[in-house]
């Protein structure tokens, strides 16, 4: 017998990054009173790991869940950047309708659509929360216009083309169903979210069915399965079958040990859970994204959305260079090995193989971005290691031919720029698609262009619009091989041999291009310490000290001036590094190098290599 949960709501909240979404989730869970009144609250409360906190993203799914009148309302915080894409989709499995969080001024951006368009599909409700409606330059009405031409764009039906509009101010803490109205809390939301969102259904009588829809660990229960009771009814101690809709030969026989619902931000431990809730189970070890916990006189998986591939590879290898081992906590393979397989356990988007070399694995995700959040927290945790330059995954189609990843590129840039950046990307082997104008003097570009063409593009795009644009990209399918690209004009400047630089030497060596280091920093032979303006790579001694004298001209001897040094962030130099050079990454320092670093091997290599292309 399908019954309703009427004491329930499961909602999730989507937004473009930088909406403000995260912001509205800790106001929801102040004025629900989860916090105690004199309770310091941390800043958005939902980012917990301390990279999403400086880059202001969110790249996990969270779960909390707050209390109005006498409903629990469970909220999923899902990422906005398409990078972790195979996220949302299952989060979505989860809810009975979504929240859409819209900036007043800015909009409905791209990456927004990518989550709608997923949510429209699986006939989902949306309830519209125009915020930042405090903003000076704030334009709700035309906003309200750009989000339903986005629907209409995108299918909707009649039903969710009825949504509701809700104003707010997240960071002020109210909401209103007309911008004119009294601005005093959140209840507008609230009320929103009860009338408007169907409670969740299912049959408490049946044998129970669980999907887990993301994994959670924790050094001491293992993994962590969260998903949300389909039907039956789900207690501790009883014995489950684990099933997988795409795995028909697993079945496992589990037991439950331990049962948890969310509260606030806690996880409170329950006897027993029924329809509709969202759930946590510890104590099974072998438990994937896509299992069906289920019962075991009735094992029935549910169908789900299969995880997206990963596009892009990296090399992660032990790190060999003269200063190895001196910086880093954890610099043997076996450590590489150890936390890059764990980083499997929560990451399902992520491959790791091993390669014929013992020190070296290969790493593909689903984008830079991706790859380089997991570099950064390795490197916080103490580990020592060198990446080589991301490389895009091919494929081959029936024919043979080969295939490589597409993406979509949305660019916003003012006018004044719009030649340049499509010149750039022509070269890149992008394909223009559209172009439109809007009042505020930006220009919105779209393009078709290899993954590979936006390599180590996004630095170059900041210079070439003075910091003024906006560039968001969306996985597009496999489409035929676009040619060679030719991808870094400059060369590298390369020490050419190991001590401390020093003012003299690096005085020498920058007038031959930029330079990326100071004096009083370690080198060694054939790290690569700046760019020349040239294509051809260069070597210079910077730690040549001046010859000494007897003869003391008056003047000669004033200090020399250097240029500041260009300090690149770990984005930065992972698109810097060209195919033939690696990133020494420790927690102290990032530091390119060469692959070959004695320069007799590697001139050896640079014939060896251009006499293969002439034949």
């Amino acid at each position: 017998m399908m019954k309703k949960r009427e004491d329930i709501r499961n909602i999730a909240i989507i937004a473009h990054v930088d909406h403000g979404k995260t912001t509205m989730v800790d106001e929801l869970l102040k004025q629900s009173g989860v916090f105690r009144e004199n309770q310091e609250v941390a800043e958005r409360v939902m980012d917990s790991n301390d990279i999403e906190r400086e880059r202001g993203i969110t790249i996990l799914a969270k779960n909390t869940a707050v209390h109005y009148k006498n409903t629990k309302i469970n909220i999923i915080d899902t990422p906005g950047h398409a990078d972790f894409g195979g996220e949302v989709e299952r989060v979505l499995k989860m809810v009975n309708g979504v929240v859409l969080v819209v900036d007043a001024f800015e909009g409905a951006m791209p990456q927004t659509k990518f989550v709608l368009k997923k949510a429209l599909e699986l006939e989902l409700p949306v309830i519209v929360c125009i915020n930042k409606i405090d903003r000076p330059e704030a334009r709700p009405q035309e906003v309200i216009d750009e989000v339903l031409e986005l629907f209409i764009e995108l299918d909707a039906s009649e039903e969710q083309l009825d949504c509701p509009f809700i104003f707010a101010s997240a960071k002020n803490g109210y909401a209103m169903v007309n911008v004119d109205d009294e601005r005093k809390d959140m209840q507008p939301l609230f009320e929103a979210i009860i009338n408007h969102i169907p409670a969740p259904e299912g049959d408490p009588e049946a044998d129970v069915q669980l999907l887990i829809s993301t994994i959670d660990y924790n050094e001491y229960v293992g993994r962590i399965g969260i998903g949300k009771i389909e039907n039956g009814t789900l207690k501790v101690n009883q014995e489950v079958m684990l099933v997988n809709a795409h795995d028909p030969e697993k079945k496992k026989r589990v037991k439950i040990n331990k049962l948890y619902e969310f509260d606030g931000l806690a996880k409170v431990e329950v006897n027993e859970a029924t329809i509709g809730a969202i759930v946590a189970v510890s104590g099974i070890a072998d438990i994937h994204i896509g299992d069906t916990i289920c019962s075991v006189e009735n094992p029935v998986a549910i169908p789900f959305q299969k995880i997206s591939e990963p596009t892009i590879a990296m090399q992660f290898m032990v790190n060999d260079s003269p200063l190895a081992g001196q910086e880093g906590k954890f610099v043997t393979s076996r450590h590489l090995r150890d936390r890059l397989f764990r980083e499997l356990n929560t990451d399902v988007s992520l491959r790791v193989e091993e390669t014929e070399n013992a020190d070296s694995f290969k790493v593909s995700g689903r984008g830079e971005l991706h790859l380089s959040v997991l570099i950064e927290n390795m490197r916080r945790e103490g580990f020592e290691f060198a990446v080589s330059k991301a490389e895009v995954l091919y494929k081959q189609d029936e024919q043979g031919k080969k295939l490589e990843p597409m993406e979509l590129a949305y660019i916003d840039v003012p006018e004044e720029f719009s030649g340049t950046v499509i010149q750039k990307l022509t070269l890149r082997k992008g394909e223009l698609m559209g172009m439109s104008v809007s009042n505020s003097g930006y220009t919105r570009l779209e393009f078709s262009i290899p993954s590979r063409g936006l390599i180590g593009y996004r630095g170059e795009f900041m210079t070439d619009t003075k910091g003024n644009g906006i560039i968001n990209t969306i996985f597009d399918g496999y489409g035929p091989f676009k040619g060679e690209i030719q991808y870094r004009k400059q060369g590298s400047i390369i020490a050419f041999e190991s001590g401390e630089s020093i003012t003299y030497g690096l005085f020498n060596a920058q007038e031959r291009g930029i330079l990326f280091i100071g004096p009083g920093e370690k080198v060694y032979s054939g790290m690569v310490i700046g760019q020349t303006g040239k294509a051809e790579d260069v070597e210079v001694n910077v730690c040549k000290k001046k010859q000494l004298t007897n003869t003391r001209a008056s003047g000669s001897d004033d200090a020399l001036k250097l240029v500041p040094p260009k300090i690149m962030s770990l984005e930065q130099c992972l698109e810097f590094i060209d195919t033939d050079e690696l990133l020494e990454i420790t927690p102290k320092n990032l530091r390119i190098r060469k692959k070959i670093l004695d320069p007799t091997m590697r001139k050896r290599a640079f014939i060896r290599k251009q006499q293969m292309a002439n034949n």
